[in-house]
Parts: structure tokens; C-alpha cells; sequence
């Protein structure tokens, strides 16, 4: 079986990207080999020209949203008061809450490539039981298993 490593990133301005991905993300470079960059969040970028004559073509659709990474931020609401540091940023849209009661946010790196950021569902679980819910009504929402919820029940 194909062990999968990473998803990896091609990027126009390789010091833009890092700045970005160690700045607005929190992730730290683990490797960098010039060319490519490998971050300890387990992805990896990769300098475009020479991703191209990898895989050996010019014929490279950009911009499509067909993929994006996916983060989660324990502290969420310090997280969006975090990105207004940052009004260089293009959203996807703003912050959403997904029928599940997890709240989400998508932006573009700068290669416009699709950044989710989301609460942990453990984070969404004590927000709700906090917020007055029963364990049985954050069970059916979350949709995570009553027995789940109850090890967050005070």
C-alpha cells in the first residue's frame, strides 16, 4: 500500500510563502531546501518554476479552488481578530457556521491557493454545552456520539 507523505504547494515567490505560512498560519519551516520548503504541520512548498519542469509542462491551471488546506484554531475568535493584522488577506468569504455547529473561515495564501481554518470539534463541543445546550442536543447537532459529548460535560 502507497503510504501518502504530504500535499505540496507550488508557489510563484518562495519567501512570500513562508513569511505567510510561519506568519498568519503559526507553522514553523522544519526543512528547506531552497526550492522546496517543508513545514512542520506536514506539507510542503514547492518553488514554481522548478515544479514545472518536474513534471515537465508550462500547462498549469491556477486559481481554480479545487483544493485547500484545512487548520483548526483551538482559540478561534482570537484567530479572526489575529487575521485583521494581516488586510493584505483575500477571503473566500467570512466566518461560517457549518450545520454542525463549527465555525469556519477560508482565505487564499498568496498563490491563491485555499486556506480553511475551523474550530476543533472538541472546542465546538464545550462551546455549546456552555452555551446551555444538553448533551443530547449537542449530540444530535455535532453529530458526534452522546458518549463523546459527555467527557466534556461539567
Amino acid at each position: 500500500m502507497l503510504k501518502f507523505k504530504c500535499p505540496l504547494l507550488a508557489v510563484t515567490d518562495m519567501e512570500k510563502a513562508v513569511t505567510f505560512y510561519e506568519e498568519v498560519i503559526g507553522d514553523r519551516v522544519a526543512m528547506n531546501f531552497g526550492e522546496n520548503v517543508q513545514f512542520e504541520g506536514g506539507f510542503a512548498l514547492q518553488e514554481m518554476k522548478k515544479w514545472k519542469s518536474m513534471i515537465h509542462t508550462d500547462k498549469v491551471r491556477r486559481r481554480n479552488n479545487a483544493v485547500e488546506l484545512y487548520f483548526e484554531e483551538e482559540d478561534f475568535d482570537r484567530f479572526l481578530e489575529y487575521l485583521k493584522e494581516f488586510p493584505e488577506i483575500q477571503y473566500v468569504h467570512g466566518v461560517e457556521e457549518m450545520p454542525w455547529g463549527q465555525r469556519i473561515i477560508r482565505f487564499y495564501d498568496p498563490d491563491f491557493h485555499i486556506i480553511e481554518v475551523g474550530e476543533p470539534m472538541d472546542a465546538v463541543i464545550k462551546r455549546m454545552l456552555a452555551s446551555g445546550m444538553t448533551v443530547e442536543q449537542v449530540s444530535e447537532k455535532s453529530q458526534y456520539p452522546i458518549e463523546y459529548v459527555k467527557r466534556f460535560a461539567k
